[in-house]
């Protein structure tokens, strides 16, 4: 377990002990709860409780360590008694471009996209890097079919890299138990086949790629497009039930019902879940202007751009992007 406290700073931390913990406790809850808006709340939650506690805490594990107990039964308490959060093609098979958007489901309902820069921890490239494959969006949706205990215990051993018998002693179980959890988890992200899913960092060529993506989608360009996906891409909508697969129902989306996105201005933003993302604005109907449209967040492999997912839910999206809240003409 990293950095385990001085015994001077075990007997009387301040409040900015626990403060400066906020980013590594708002990754682990973003993790466990698939929500940044729900991961903040848990956080300033445990802050709190841990505040309020100081007067109980011994020093007899580290300050970190204690914190992600509590963190942890705060996160388990939210997640007791709801349905997983997902996405789209998770929900159902994939839908036909001219047909129903179908249901708006509530925002409780799909894993939300959060910067990277909330939650990456600072420094070392490479922590950075195992990060952000651990926020990646396939990733976010496979932890969300594990049960809550077995979910935290995946993330502290396999991610945050803790032993198991601190991963048993937070969780107050055997190592046994944790050991056979740990299988049991592993065994269905290789079953969701994310293990080796992410795209690690962008070159050179695909940062061409993406600009190339961003001329000729503000072009609606469905021919140079057509040389920048894949053609087994899959496009997603949250919160609408729609999901689209193959470049073909892509664009007949585009240029069918989805025809309003013509003429849009893309924005580049940091990076959403490892990914490269974008803020995308509609022409307005008011007539100037332009209105926010979607959080996109492409996901590219060998040289293309292979899942597009739109995150339609811009209130709440675009300022935690730091995105303008439309764009003058």
């Amino acid at each position: 377990m990293r950095g385990v406290e001085s015994s001077a700073l075990a007997s009387s931390p301040s409040f900015g002990d626990l403060e400066r913990h906020r980013r590594e406790l708002t990754g682990y809850c973003y993790r466990m709860l698939g929500s940044p808006s729900e991961a903040e709340d848990a956080v300033q939650d445990t802050l709190l409780r841990a505040w309020r506690a100081l007067g109980r805490f011994e020093g007899r594990a580290s300050l970190r360590s204690w914190l992600y107990r509590i963190a942890t039964n705060v996160c388990l308490d939210m997640l007791e008694g709801r349905k997983n959060r997902a996405r789209p093609m998770d929900l159902g098979p994939a839908r036909s471009p001219d047909g129903p958007h179908g249901e708006i489901l509530p925002e409780v309902t799909w894993i939300e996209p959060i910067p990277d820069e909330r939650v990456a921890p600072e420094g070392d490239p490479a922590a950075v890097a195992e990060s952000r494959e651990t926020i990646r969006l396939a990733f976010m949706a496979a932890l969300q079919h594990l049960p809550p205990r077995q979910r935290a215990a995946l993330i502290l051993f396999e991610v945050l890299h803790w032993k198991a018998s601190e991963v048993a002693e937070l969780l107050d179980t055997s190592v046994a138990a944790v050991n056979s959890a740990l299988q049991r988890a592993r065994a269905a992200l290789d079953a969701a086949e994310v293990a080796d899913a992410g795209q690690g960092r962008l070159s050179e060529r695909d940062h061409e790629l993406l600009a190339r993506y961003v001329d000729a989608f503000q072009r609606y360009d469905m021919d140079a497009l057509t040389s920048l996906i894949h053609e087994d891409a899959t496009q997603s909508m949250p919160p609408y039930e729609l999901w689209l697969k193959g470049r073909e129902d892509i664009f007949g989306w585009w240029v069918g019902p989805g025809a309003g996105c013509r003429g849009s201005r893309v924005i580049p933003v940091a990076t959403a879940n490892g990914s490269p993302a974008f803020g995308q604005y509609k022409p307005s109907e008011r007539g100037s202007g332009y209105d926010p449209w979607a959080l996109q967040v492409l996901e590219v492999a060998d040289g293309r751009i292979v899942e597009l997912t739109f995150f339609l839910s811009t209130e709440a999206i675009f300022p935690l992007f730091g995105l303008p809240p439309r764009l003058e003409a």
